[in-house]
């Protein structure tokens, strides 16, 4: 696979962008960037730049990002409380002792 990157000036704060362009992309890749775009909402090279992004960003912005995903992922369900979890275990612990 060939990439090529350069970077061209683009009026907008934060200044220059790059333009990215991969070639040899296998054709089940490029088949599943569309549904997964349309299921996101967004245009396929916006979809490229989430990946991008996702994949590459900052680690601080990762967290919150799959933060929010968890968050969302195990909303409405019952969690255990972990104070009561810890306990259990240290009683086991100490009554072996």
């Amino acid at each position: 696979m060939l990439l090529s990157l350069t970077a061209r000036s683009h009026a907008c704060i934060g200044g220059t962008l790059g333009q990215l362009t991969v070639r040899g992309v296998d054709a089940r890749l490029v088949a599943a960037l569309k549904p997964r775009a349309a299921k996101h909402g967004r245009s396929a090279e916006a979809e490229h730049r989430a990946i991008l992004e996702e994949a590459l960003g900052d680690a601080s912005q990762n967290f919150w990002i799959e933060a929010a995903r968890l968050r969302e992922e195990m909303k409405g369900r019952q969690h255990s409380d972990s104070a009561e979890i810890a306990r259990a275990k240290r009683d086991r612990r100490h009554q072996g002792e």
